[in-house]
């Protein structure tokens, strides 16, 4: 947030360019689908509805238009921003080149021999949630479990909103927890708490929200007709790349080069069996990045719609409202979740949303001596539940861009049944804290800011 006397301010209706970014996504997608129209998600393009809502900001908020357009400018430049739509142009490469060269068929096929069709459903979820867990990265996950997963939905018959709910869950699941994911740091850093004590209380909600899960996507990810797979036949050398890709995403190397390797051992195996020539091999690379650019293009706009939505005021508006709602250590915990929540909505970044919500957070955990420690936790936990619901998220636009349209954000809402179980039993441990173990074995010392000891 700028430093300048404008953005000191709080105003509310700093917040109107984003909600009517909303209004347009979500609402041309409604009423086409209620006219029924076919794929109704994808007839409005999104980073048009996202055009809409900068050019209400660039309207609405004072200043020049330079002014302006350099708080945007900012905003589209963001680091983290910059960074996720590579991860796009990177992810798009990889699934294109793969799917070209015949990785995709033998992957699901090698899949398929080994776990009956009624059980990949789930057995994604743990696949996902594993390699997330172990790289700390969830749009790195979905970038490469997803076109697994869309075509072992494909083959098998199974409903391909659901597979792709399940990896989406999978993968916040495990970005939640992580100790190396962005999120985790950026709560423990920014409560003051051991990344230990954070991941005790975190693991002992999100568990049984995996948990009741798997038993849900065990009983309705069974396929949804019944489809004879009689060639289940598979070159082991085309499954490389996907292998290559989870061990080097769980040996914990950059994205990157995690993808970009996968990308050119595809396209070698892919020359080497006649697949495409280097021509081909570079036309597919190209593919996929125009495969993005919606996802690309949303993303940019988003960023600089939520600096200039920050910048006049929006985000320091939602936060002192949220500070005026609180009155015990109960709202206390139910005012932090709801703050980081807002902030995720509004920035489209759980990690960008726990630095905003952090220090407010911890000045909540001061006043009304809720343990900070739980506080962590709440702010990881929200920023993902909401991260995996939000339709203009990066991880959920990624997963459906990877489904080339057939599946849309909105579709995915009532499937995410991670994202729900995870909320529910968060609530749930604030008024009945069966998670705070190590806070009552250890209680909090707010004067020097540190847990007790054992004596």
């Amino acid at each position: 947030m700028s430093e300048n006397s404008t953005s000191k301010k709080a105003r509310g209706s700093a917040l109107i360019p984003f909600l009517v970014f909303i209004a347009v996504y979500l609402g041309a997608g409604i009423i086409l689908d209620a006219a029924g129209v076919e794929m109704a998600f994808y007839q409005f393009p999104s980073p048009v509805a996202a055009l809409i809502g900068i050019i209400v900001a660039f309207i609405i908020f004072k200043g020049s238009i330079d002014e302006k357009f350099t708080i945007f400018a900012r905003g589209c430049g963001n680091e983290n921003i910059l960074t996720m739509c590579f991860i796009y142009l990177f992810a798009g490469a990889f699934a294109t080149v793969a799917k070209s060269m015949g990785g995709v068929d033998a992957t699901v096929n090698l899949g398929l021999s080994i776990i009956p069709a009624e059980y990949m459903t789930a057995g994604m979820f743990i696949i996902s949630a594993f390699i997330a867990v172990a790289t700390g990265t969830s749009v790195g996950t979905i970038s490469a479990v997803g076109p697994i997963a869309v075509a072992t939905a494909d083959k098998a018959g199974l409903s391909l909103p659901l597979i792709i709910a399940a990896v989406i869950g999978g993968a916040m699941f495990g970005d939640n927890l992580s100790v190396i994911s962005d999120t985790t740091i950026a709560a423990t850093k920014t409560q003051g708490v051991e990344m230990k004590d954070k991941f005790r209380i975190n693991f002992l909600i999100a568990l049984p929200a995996a948990i009741l899960t798997l038993i849900v996507l065990l009983i309705i990810g069974k396929p949804e007709q019944a489809v004879a797979i009689t060639d289940l036949s598979f070159n082991i050398i085309k499954v490389v790349p996907y292998v290559v890709v989870l061990v080097l995403a769980l040996a914990g190397l950059n994205v990157f080069v995690t993808l970009g390797a996968g990308t050119v051992l595809a396209g070698i195996i892919g020359m080497v069996y006649n697949d495409f020539s280097f021509l081909g091999f570079t036309q597919n690379i190209y593919s996929g990045f125009t495969g993005m650019i919606e996802i690309f293009l949303l993303s940019l706009m988003i960023g600089g719609l939520s600096e200039m939505c920050s910048h006049y005021g929006g985000i320091l508006w939602m936060l002192n409202k949220i500070k005026g709602f609180v009155k015990g250590k109960k709202s206390a915990q139910i005012g932090i979740s709801a703050l980081v929540s807002l902030c995720d909505a509004a920035t489209a970044n759980n990690t960008i949303a726990i630095i905003i919500a952090g220090q407010p957070s911890k000045e909540i955990c001061e006043t009304y001596e809720v343990d900070p420690r739980k506080s962590a936790s709440l702010l990881d936990i929200w920023s993902c539940v909401f991260q995996g619901l939000l339709p203009y998220s990066a991880q959920v636009l990624i997963a459906c861009g990877l489904t080339a349209g057939l599946v849309s954000p909105t579709e995915l809402l009532p499937l995410m049944w991670y994202q729900y179980a995870l909320a529910a039993f968060t609530i749930i441990a604030m008024f009945v804290p069966f998670a705070d173990g190590v806070i009552r074995k250890h209680p909090w010392n707010f004067k020097t800011w540190s847990a007790e000891k054992d004596k």
